[in-house]
């Protein structure tokens, strides 16, 4: 039987800064790490510690994971400032995925702010690499200033060449700015949308999340068609140590991908 705790080794290959706070690693596991999009990975810093961290990029490449993070604390403090060629390991993947099948034939509007685009990508890419699945995919993203907007050039792709629909929206502008002002809720009043087909998934900060919810079932869209990115507190990543506990779930287990539907009433859900 497999060692759960212990982890693969891998190889830091690429670092990318995506805003000034926000950095997406690249990393190379030996012998691959398979995942689908949702699903978390536990990153190693030998000798200091791990954190929980849900992969950015395709499910379908497990040879070179990118993992997008934000500096917040000592272990994202020693990542911010690594250069290529660094071991680290990785292990997962754990935790639940994105009901792909279940959104078949389906309209998705996706709803990101900040750093939330993260695991948001991961399914993006899945989505679109299998595009004659799906009906609209909507991507609603908001940052609080152009700069920590994340992914600048693909999100600039994905609004450009036609594969999905793009809405984007910033706190405060800068004078380069030629979008438009305001929270990523207010991008929702761009879409009309079709609510007995529509799919809603949500990931940000929590308080755009209670928001974000609210605005979705504000718009028509029913709790079990909207999916949240429960990334909340995991520590061991298995169900063990109990850090992650909402309501009667572990995230880490249960989650971190919900349906509204299974959150609704929990108190201090956000």
């Amino acid at each position: 039987m497999p060692n759960l705790y212990l982890p693969i080794k891998s190889v830091l290959e690429e670092v990318i800064t995506e805003s000034p706070t926000i950095k997406t690693f690249v990393i190379a596991p030996e012998g691959g790490l398979s995942f689908n999009a949702g699903q978390f990975v536990e990153l190693t810093v030998p000798g200091v510690g791990e954190a929980p961290f849900t992969p950015s990029s395709s499910p379908s490449d497990g040879a070179r994971l990118a993992l997008t993070v934000m500096k917040a604390g000592r272990v994202t403090g020693l990542l911010h400032e690594m250069e290529s060629g660094v071991t680290l390991g990785l292990r997962g993947a754990y935790g639940n995925a994105y009901p792909l099948d279940d959104y078949e034939g389906r309209d998705i509007l996706i709803l990101g702010g900040g750093v939330g685009l993260a695991p948001l990508r991961s399914l993006i890419h899945a989505l679109l690499e299998s595009r004659e699945r799906f009906g609209r995919i909507i991507l609603c993203y908001g940052a609080r200033t152009p700069d920590d907007m994340i992914y600048k050039k693909q999100v600039r792709y994905w609004l450009n060449n036609g594969v999905m629909e793009v809405h984007l929206r910033v706190d405060s502008a800068d004078d380069e700015w030629s979008g438009k002002v305001g929270v990523v809720t207010t991008a929702l009043d761009d879409v009309t949308l079709d609510t007995q087909r529509t799919v809603g998934v949500v990931c940000g900060p929590p308080i755009m999340m209670k928001f974000g919810t609210q605005a979705l079932l504000a718009k028509g869209l029913t709790s079990p068609n909207i999916y949240l990115s429960m990334e909340r507190n995991m520590s061991c990543g298995i169900g063990k140590c109990g850090h992650c506990r909402v309501g009667p779930y572990y995230v880490c287990k249960d989650g971190p991908v919900f349906s509204y539907a299974q959150l609704e009433g929990i108190e201090d859900l956000w």
